[in-house]
């Protein structure tokens, strides 16, 4: 049991995917200037990144590793990733067409977000067994929710403050990402 506590506090502080290992990067400044788009973003990461370790998970483990072909593993994660996020892309087409409107081009970006191959792959480096990399899935996209749903925060705010011309926009979004990932550094250490 333990383990598993371990494995939650350090894939949502410790290495935070987002703010400590630098992946997913791309939705974390793209869709953090809404809180709304943010958790609407969570959502669909946090579904996809779950489900594509639990496939490629089965995957690596009766597939790759027993026929011996594991150098196919980042283009089979990859083809498990596409497939998932067109699956998702066409849910939120259907059950939520303002979220679908609200995350746009950055929709398809799932499949391109290093985060969710990251994860997949991690699980497998690790070695985790199932639970533990389904596990590890959760708090990771709990992890990446917290820091883009924070950021979104406080660029709302800023949104709000008098800041100079030359640092509005990404400059500031890149300083205020810059000391989040720092305070997320105060965790290291823990697990």
């Amino acid at each position: 049991m333990m383990s598993y506590f371990l494995i939650i506090i350090g894939a949502i502080f410790v290495n935070n995917i987002v703010l400590a290992q630098f992946l997913g990067i791309c939705p974390f400044m793209g869709v953090s200037k809404r809180i709304s788009t943010g958790i609407g973003m969570t959502g669909a990461v946090t579904f996809v990144m779950v489900i594509a370790t639990i496939v490629t998970w089965f995957i690596q483990n009766m597939v790759l590793i027993p026929f011996g072909i594991t150098f196919l593993q980042t283009i089979s994660f990859i083809l498990v990733i596409a497939s998932l996020v067109q699956l998702v892309e066409i849910v939120l087409k259907k059950v939520s067409p303002p979220l679908y409107q609200a995350l746009g081009v950055f929709l398809p970006l799932i499949t391109t977000n290093c985060a969710i191959l990251g994860v997949a792959i991690m699980t497998v480096a690790k070695d985790f067994n199932i639970v533990e990399a389904v596990v590890f899935a959760i708090a990771s996209a709990v992890g990446f929710g917290l820091a883009l749903i924070s950021f979104a925060g406080i660029r709302e705010h800023l949104e709000l403050m008098n800041i100079p011309d030359g640092m509005k926009g990404a400059p500031i979004a890149l300083i205020v990402a810059g000391i989040m990932a720092l305070a997320f550094m105060g965790f290291a250490g823990m697990v």
